[in-house]
């Protein structure tokens, strides 16, 4: 059993359904409200438990019901939450999400999310230093991701980078993360200056950029590699990405090459947006391999 270690945000999604997503001044009627736990950070945690990794989540909630029930839910799904930090001073994170016409909109507000300091991270050295691979994203400070790279650097342990939301980062950050996976948009704000397939030939068997329905592109050092997603009646699609980011660092970790690593992660994804909920539909790992 691989050790994943995630750092990252935990959330509440606050989910509307809605057969229309309204304009700017517009009201519509929704079909459904929800509230569901989410966070990249904690969809991360979640989806990598369920594939028979052995993780532990660095993160902050509040000391609210919100975070009462975030934290249950990491129980319930075998997550480690020791180095899960509770404020009274903020509010959980949380995410505002419309589901309509087949896919989402999201607003999140990060609230506690913004105490995954330094200093937390400083308290939690000893899960990063013996996982297998340190999963992050940017949900949190910047100069939180900043300093996980240069820990993981100093300790040789492998990061996975996904780069969501959108945000520039430093080239040190990018040379020292072992894997970075924005979607097409992120990998344009990563790299403003030359196109994606310029920008695949830079990182090879290390920039891989999701294209959504189509599936993740990546560069073998000889030739550009499509992967193809596998074709599913969605749901709901929040959480796909997590899912992926998720799978992909347990197959890593594992010492699977990277073809079959992206397959797994597609897979899996493809499997997590055919229920409802960030979380919902996050596949177990007998689901993956038995599709597989």
């Amino acid at each position: 059993m691989v050790k994943v270690c995630v750092i990252g945000s935990c959330a509440m999604d606050l989910v509307v359904t809605s057969t229309k997503r309204p304009q700017a001044g517009e009201t519509v009627l929704g079909d459904k409200f929800s509230i569901v736990p989410g966070g990249k950070g904690a969809n991360q945690a979640i989806a990598a438990a369920r594939l028979g990794a052995q993780v532990t989540m660095i993160g902050c909630v509040g000391t609210d019901f919100y975070g009462d029930t975030i934290l249950e839910n990491f129980k319930q799904n075998a997550v480690d939450i020791s180095y899960i930090e509770r404020s009274s001073e903020v509010d959980s994170g949380t995410a505002h999400i419309i589901l309509a016409e087949g896919d989402n909109s999201i607003i999140v507000v990060k609230g506690a999310n913004d105490n995954v300091t330094t200093a937390l991270i400083d308290k939690s050295l000893e899960p990063i230093k013996t996982a297998h691979i340190v999963l992050i994203q940017q949900e949190i400070p910047e100069e939180t991701v900043d300093y996980v790279s240069d820990i993981c650097a100093k300790y040789n342990v492998p990061l996975l980078l996904n780069p969501a939301p959108a945000r520039s980062i430093s080239q040190k950050i990018i040379e020292q993360a072992q894997y970075l996976t924005p979607n097409e948009h992120e990998c344009a704000i990563l790299f403003p200056q030359i196109n994606t397939s310029q920008a695949l030939q830079l990182y090879p068997n290390k920039l891989f950029i999701t294209e959504g329905s189509k599936g993740v592109r990546y560069f073998n050092g000889e030739h550009e590699v499509l992967v193809p997603t596998y074709k599913v009646d969605a749901v709901d699609t929040t959480g796909a990405g997590d899912t992926f980011n998720a799978a992909l660092a347990v197959s890593l970790a594992e010492g699977n090459p990277i073809d079959s690593a992206l397959k797994f992660a597609n897979r899996a994804a493809s499997l997590s947006v055919t229920k409802f909920g960030a979380q919902g539909g996050m596949p177990s790992r007998a689901e993956v391999e038995e599709k597989l």
